[in-house]
């Protein structure tokens, strides 16, 4: 049976692929977000997990304001890395785990969720990123689901409902029959806000609140509708939405593994949790 080993959350700021591409990782600017990857990688090649099922927001590579899903899934057989406007060099395509994706996709519909499914999908810095950072080789060990959730056009899926559908996700990896290591990640986050008035907002207090409840009060967010978070977080600061998912796939508590948080990077408040189920 397929089991979760570990949630990885990190932020996904697009200047990271071209500090990644120019080797910046010592930089001054830099050093203090890389510095958190170490143990990361430590436990990766020491858990080494076979799947990531990768929950993220899309920026406009497969879904724009015409056509917005709230959730989608990709079931392609490989998920493509291309140019997205940024300058960030495109990385080697990811493996897909069509098995699983459509193992999930069954289970999420049958739970209720209305979810677009994505024979053939496209992957921007929000989900290469976080591999990128994982797997600074850029050569995937591992076959991955894209779970894609709509943090750019309102309304936004209510934080309550993104935990709900992480337990989704987390029913459905338990009931997969074939045994496999599952990692899940959660991108994006946290508060930044990139435009308007507020352009620069950063909420240090409530991050490091919203950190501290994915260990002790996984559900504490859940509270807020997403007009609050826009509040409390940024018109960008909503991507803990991601977060949320992830964090309700394992229904138990978990242990830090490892934990950071650098302000700014690129005028986000950037972030980084490894747990581990306990």
């Amino acid at each position: 049976m397929a089991k979760i080993v570990g949630i990885m959350t990190t932020s996904h700021v697009p200047a990271l692929g071209r500090a990644i591409h120019l080797n910046l990782q010592q930089d001054p600017y830099w050093k203090p977000f890389f510095d958190g990857f170490p143990p990361i990688h430590e436990w990766l090649e020491r858990v080494k997990p076979d799947i990531v099922v990768s929950c993220y927001n899309d920026h406009g590579l497969n879904f724009f304001l015409d056509k917005q899903p709230t959730f989608a899934i990709g079931t392609a057989p490989e998920l493509i890395s291309t140019d997205e406007g940024w300058g960030i060099p495109s990385m080697p395509s990811f493996p897909g785990a069509e098995d699983l994706a459509w193992h999930i996709r069954d289970s999420l519909i049958r739970d209720d969720f209305d979810m677009l499914t994505c024979q053939e999908m496209l992957v921007d810095h929000a989900f290469t990123l976080p591999m990128a950072l994982m797997w600074p080789d850029q050569k995937w060990p591992v076959k991955s689901v894209p779970v894609c959730v709509n943090t750019v056009l309102f309304p936004l899926p209510s934080a309550r409902r993104c935990f709900k559908m992480g337990e989704a996700i987390g029913r459905a990896i338990a009931s997969f029959p074939e045994d496999a290591k599952v990692l899940v990640v959660g991108s994006g986050g946290l508060s930044h806000q990139l435009e308007g008035e507020r352009a620069g907002f950063i909420n240090k207090e409530f991050d490091l609140k919203f950190m501290d409840s994915m260990v002790n009060d996984p559900q504490w967010a859940t509270q807020f509708s997403d007009l609050d978070l826009v509040e409390k977080t940024g018109n960008e600061g909503v991507e803990l939405l991601n977060w949320l998912v992830a964090r309700g796939t394992v229904a138990g508590p978990v242990k830090v593994v490892h934990s950071s948080f650098h302000i700014p990077i690129s005028n986000t408040a950037a972030a980084t949790m490894l747990l581990e189920p306990v």
